[in-house]
């Protein structure tokens, strides 16, 4: 999940360090200890996060994360 939205960011000039604010879609909150986890390797600038619950996501992913990043 997080090296394709570093891939994403990268081609657009920013990178995860320049990441302000997320939003985190999670399918089951039983799984945020481990999204937690996974979300603090790469964000650890720890940008502003709203993170919710979601009944289903296409093509019935665990997880989505958009964020909102700056660009040079």
């Amino acid at each position: 999940m997080c090296e394709n939205l570093s891939a994403v960011l990268a081609a657009a000039g920013s990178g995860m360090d320049k990441v302000i604010k997320t939003t985190c879609f999670l399918s089951d909150m039983g799984n945020f200890a481990a999204f937690n986890d996974v979300y603090a390797e790469y964000f650890t600038q720890k940008p502003a996060r709203s993170c919710v619950a979601v009944r289903t996501l296409p093509k019935n992913v665990l997880v989505e994360v958009e964020c909102v990043a700056v660009v040079d």
